[in-house]
């Protein structure tokens, strides 16, 4: 059981990566910098964003945030799980 929770680990944080990895890939796309992101979703600051796109001290995007950049960016959601 502990292999099996290990390898899930081990998977879940290359999901993550790739995730906020697409997100970078397709703001900068559409021209948007972290800042204009964040405010356009509804943060004050880009450390977030910053963070999850690098999956950076396990900061991660939720359903809810990718739903809106998803918005913003005007790209289907699956974008970021391709």
């Amino acid at each position: 059981m502990e292999v099996l929770l290990d390898t899930f680990d081990i998977n879940i944080d290359t999901f993550y990566k790739k995730v906020g990895s697409n997100v970078k890939k397709l703001r900068e796309k559409k021209g948007f910098s972290q800042l204009q992101l964040a405010h356009a979703i509804g943060h004050n600051s880009v450390g977030h964003i910053a963070k999850a796109e690098l999956y950076k001290y396990n900061k991660r995007f939720s359903l809810e945030q990718l739903y809106k950049i998803s918005l913003v960016l005007e790209v289907d959601i699956k974008e970021f799980f391709d």
